[in-house]
């Protein structure tokens, strides 16, 4: 209460703001110029301010030295604004929830007869129970993602003070931002879990609309944003780990939040969690929406509650803008991989919390334990680290979401869930122009293998990949027609779905294919198109067939280059011109007009000429990458044409002489002693057996040789060796070395038949 007086002046009834109004105004109408000149004069009992200081109940803050641990609610409830509410939250049942609404009723209609009979219901309700439970437990385990957006949208899904107050063992909140406010949608606080000091920030809906409407729907402000931002700096000081619970729709979009700075408030928080040093654990107890979530998310470890859900824009904000309509939620929720299980698979989050049996509000009590033990053990791991490995991991975790190398394949299980490149629409070649093409290229193939010169470059893969494609068209075709394309759509989706999930196909999932494949084969010759079809793979295989003529005449081409390149190099090399023309000189200087008069001595310099020149020949090759292998040449090459014939006629008398012994009549009978002996044998052949069948092939062998020793054959066989020697002298190689190039006399052998069996 204050009040003021003055002779001179009236001030009744003038407020303390009226004296300190604008000088152009005055006061009381009498302007300050006017006051300045009047004799104004204070004595100290003319001025007086007094003011009453309203009693209230003293706190002790932030703890009393003796808290009464019998308080009802505990000493946390007792000594918190955030009290349990006095009504008991309504139950509010999900749409998909609704079947077991029936069951429940069933029991506790059961139970009120046998209250009011007094008669023993006791098995039915066990029965009926043990029936909800499995309904339940069936129901939950195939959650859809907009059913799982629906649970963690609950009313009465546990909030960030619920959690708090049954995992902490002291906790005392922190407002304000410094700044002139303190949101009610974000709380702060720090608290002990197990001994360990922790800051505490999280995202808080309300319990019933009341609160809702005081903690704004859990949307916050650029205050609470703030907020969270200096609890940030008091933990980095002081050393604090930083645990932070997501909750939220996201952050409020209204014109006065974006006044103040909601986006930049957004983006100092990013930028400042990630240098702080230390450890940060989120958790998403209910929905994660857009920045207003990652302002308080980037963490060393993001952790979801099993039916928690993350996402960049919700399900119905997805689906009014892809699908014109919010109808189109479902789908958009599939899409958007916002489930705890999906965003583990995309390494977005870190671990799953399990959830009861009907979401978190089902029991909160054993959901918020569920959630100290996965802060226990995450801190337990992350305060092992140095602030540098700490800086480091926090970093990478962030930078290898959604990173992609190039030149790499990608991982089957992520490319199963990218959209299929979009095939232009090619106009078909008709069967008979395509012929054409495969001939066509086929000739100029052919033609450029006459020549040493690079055959054409020619599109035959343009082709080849063109008539694939009409022959998958084709088939897609057939199996329309066939009504077998529901079959294999549903097919395609179990394989993919086996392959996202890394499991192997299942037997049964084989044998349907199997059983498919084999339809679809047993009905294909009846299909419309069949013939367009086998005419399309009887191109395909022709156009295969040109491609590896094309490819092997390319590389026959080049090969040929590059030894005609290497042997020129060869053979100007100084070396070898030096000893060529050496060796030119000494032939020319002996005087002799064949090569058979050679003496041995210059035979065997070129000899040795010849070798050396096809040894850095090989070698050459060998650094090309080629493997190279020194083929004796054909003994045909180096005989003449009259020992061809020679040879011809000997083989005539040496088959003669066969067919003459066969028919004889003790060779004859041997022989089919011999077959009786082999077919009686059969698969159990013993040793007595094996002696005796071994026996006659020997005696059969010694009556050929017989046949064959005759003079006029031996003389023949020796005149051939002798003409074949002396062709071969000039090359230098004899019966004694086995490496030439000459005709030896088992060569021989083996071009007169000497050498076949008849067993």
């Amino acid at each position: 209460m204050a009040s003021a007086s003055h002779g001179a002046v009236a001030f009744a009834g003038t407020s303390a703001s009226d004296l300190l109004r604008s000088s152009t105004n005055g006061v009381s109408g009498v302007s300050l110029k006017t006051l300045g000149r009047l004799p104004l004069k204070l004595k100290r009992r003319d001025f007086t301010v007094s003011a009453k200081i309203k009693k209230g109940k003293k706190h002790e803050y932030p703890w009393p030295d003796n808290p009464d641990p019998d308080v009802k609610g505990g000493v946390l409830t007792h000594l918190s604004h955030f009290k349990p509410l006095k009504e008991k939250q309504k139950p509010v049942t999900l749409d998909f929830e609704r079947p077991l609404v029936e069951l429940e009723k069933k029991i506790n209609d059961v139970r009120k007869m046998a209250k009011d009979t007094g008669l023993d219901f006791s098995d039915q309700i066990i029965l009926l129970e043990t029936k909800y439970q499995q309904a339940l437990k069936d129901l939950y385990a195939r959650l859809t993602p907009i059913q799982r957006v629906g649970i963690a949208r609950h009313p009465n899904r546990p909030t960030f003070l619920d959690h708090i107050f049954n995992i902490t063992d002291k906790f005392v909140e922190l407002h304000g931002d410094r700044a002139g406010y303190d949101d009610p949608a974000i709380v702060t606080g720090i608290g002990t879990i197990d001994g360990r000091r922790y800051m505490f920030i999280g995202q808080q809906k309300g319990r019933n609309t009341k609160e809702n409407i005081q903690r704004n729907f859990g949307m916050p402000t650029p205050h609470g944003y703030r907020k969270a931002l200096r609890m940030m700096y008091y933990a980095d000081h002081h050393g604090f780990p930083i645990i932070t619970f997501i909750d939220t729709p996201g952050a409020y979009a209204d014109l006065k939040s974006e006044e103040l700075g909601q986006g930049e408030a957004i983006a100092h928080n990013l930028r400042t969690m990630f240098g702080l040093k230390v450890p940060i654990v989120s958790i998403v107890i209910g929905e994660g929406g857009s920045g207003g979530a990652l302002a308080i998310g980037c963490a060393n470890k993001l952790l979801m509650l099993e039916n928690a859900v993350f996402y960049v824009a919700s399900p119905e904000a997805c689906a009014a803008i892809l699908w014109k309509t919010s109808k189109a939620s479902p789908q958009a929720a599939e899409k958007l991989r916002i489930t705890a299980k999906e965003l583990c698979k995309l390494q977005v989050a870190d671990g799953v919390i399990p959830e009861p049996l009907g979401g978190a509000h089902a029991d909160p009590s054993w959901t918020s334990q569920q959630i100290k033990f996965a802060i226990n053990e995450t801190m337990d791991e992350l305060t092992k680290m140095e602030t540098e490995d700490l800086l480091k991991h926090r970093m990478l975790k962030y930078r290898k979401i959604g990173g992609v190398q190039e030149g790499v394949a990608i991982d089957p299980k992520w490319k199963v869930n990218m959209k299929k490149k979009e095939q232009p629409d090619t106009k078909r070649i008709p069967d008979a122009e395509l012929e054409g093409e495969v001939e066509k290229l086929k000739e100029q193939i052919l033609k450029a293998k006459t020549s040493t010169t690079k055959p054409p470059e020619s599109d035959v893969e343009a082709i080849i990949q063109q008539v694939k494609d009409e022959v998958d068209q084709e088939y897609s075709e057939a199996v329309k027609a066939m009504g077998l394309m529901d079959k294999l759509v549903k097919l395609r989706e179990e394989v993919s779905k086996a392959n996202a999930e890394d499991q192997l196909i299942h037997p049964v999932l084989k044998d349907k294919i199997e059983k498919l494949k084999e339809e679809f084969n047993q009905r294909l010759s009846a299909a419309p198109n069949y013939e367009r079809l086998q005419n399309k793979l009887g191109i395909l295989k022709k156009l295969s067939q040109v491609k590896f003529l094309a490819d092997r005449n390319k590389k026959a081409v080049t090969l040929k280059q590059d030894f005609s390149a290497k042997l020129e190099d060869i053979i100007n090399s100084p070396s070898i011109k030096e000893k060529y023309e050496t060796l030119k000189a000494e032939v020319e200087g002996s005087g002799v007009s064949s090569p058979r008069d050679l003496d041995d001595k210059l035979k065997k310099k070129i000899i040795e000429f010849k070798k050396e020149v096809e040894l850095q020949l090989v070698d050459a090759l060998k650094s090309k990458g080629l493997e190279v292998e020194i083929v004796k040449a054909k003994a045909q090459d180096n005989i003449g044409e009259s020992s061809l014939s020679l040879i011809e006629e000997l083989n005539k008398d040496v088959y003669k002489g066969i067919e003459n012994a066969l028919n004889s009549p003790g060779l004859k009978s041997k022989i089919e002693l011999l077959k009786m002996e082999v077919a009686k044998a059969g698969n159990n052949l013993d040793l007595t057996l094996k002696n005796r069948i071994v026996a006659l092939e020997q005696q059969i062998k010694q009556s050929l040789a017989e046949t064959m020793s005759t003079s006029s054959l031996k003389e023949k066989f020796d005149s051939i060796t002798s003409k074949t020697s002396s062709m071969n002298e000039f090359s230098g190689e004899s019966d004694e070395d086995p490496a030439g190039d000459g005709l030896t006399h088992d060569e021989l052998r083996e071009k007169v038949g000497a050498n076949r069996t008849y067993s």
